[in-house]
């Protein structure tokens, strides 16, 4: 709430001789609705107020906006890596980023390198399929039958050939449609929340 107001006052209040700075508008929500937010904030500075304007973000997907935005320019912040690390230049070039540095800044922070090295193979697993999600590496595996047809697990203790009540279907088609890579962490716990009420009934 503290950013949208923010975010209001700088928008209803500019003109076009006013400077406005927006540092990652978004970043308290959803990554679709903060983007959606992000995305719309800047179509409507560019078409209707008309203020100069410095946009950072780590939405990477704003930034193809300059194909449909004529006034719009990307530049970002340079970057290098050397040994694996990286060396920021300070220099501004044209341009979108070509890539995100979170995990090199997270090192140069001195946190935990176990915690690196794991953010690292996560990073590796979630590029390599964006659907997918990432469990613990001491997870144990679960041993599915091999059969050449398509194997579902129950998400409930029933017994083969058990017909599941309406409740049951309800909650399994809620738990399949959320979509836990881009929720914020009190969305999830809302979610959860909600689903164990609804397990109660």
């Amino acid at each position: 709430m503290v950013e949208m107001l923010e975010a209001r006052n700088a928008i209803v209040n500019a003109t076009a001789d006013s400077l406005i700075l927006f540092d990652e508008i978004g970043r308290g929500t959803a990554t679709y609705d903060g983007m959606a937010l992000a995305q719309a904030i800047i179509e409507y500075i560019h078409e209707e107020v008309h203020a100069k304007t410095l946009f950072s973000t780590h939405y990477h997907e704003l930034t193809i906006l300059d194909e449909t935005l004529p006034h719009m320019h990307n530049i970002h912040v340079s970057a290098v890596e050397e040994d694996g690390k990286v060396v920021f230049l300070h220099k501004i070039e044209d341009g979108p980023a070509d890539k995100s540095y979170g995990i090199h800044v997270a090192e140069l922070a001195n946190l935990p390198q176990k915690l690196i090295g794991r953010a690292r193979h996560i990073l590796e697993q979630l590029e390599s399929s964006e659907d997918k999600i990432i469990v613990p590496e001491e997870a144990v595996a679960v041993d599915v039958p091999e059969t050449h047809e398509e194997v579902q697990l129950s998400m409930f203790p029933i017994e083969e050939k058990t017909v599941r009540t309406k409740q049951e279907q309800s909650l399994i088609k809620l738990i399949k449609n959320i979509d836990l890579m881009h929720m914020t962490p009190m969305d999830a716990m809302a979610t959860l929340y909600e689903l164990q009420k609804k397990a109660k009934l």
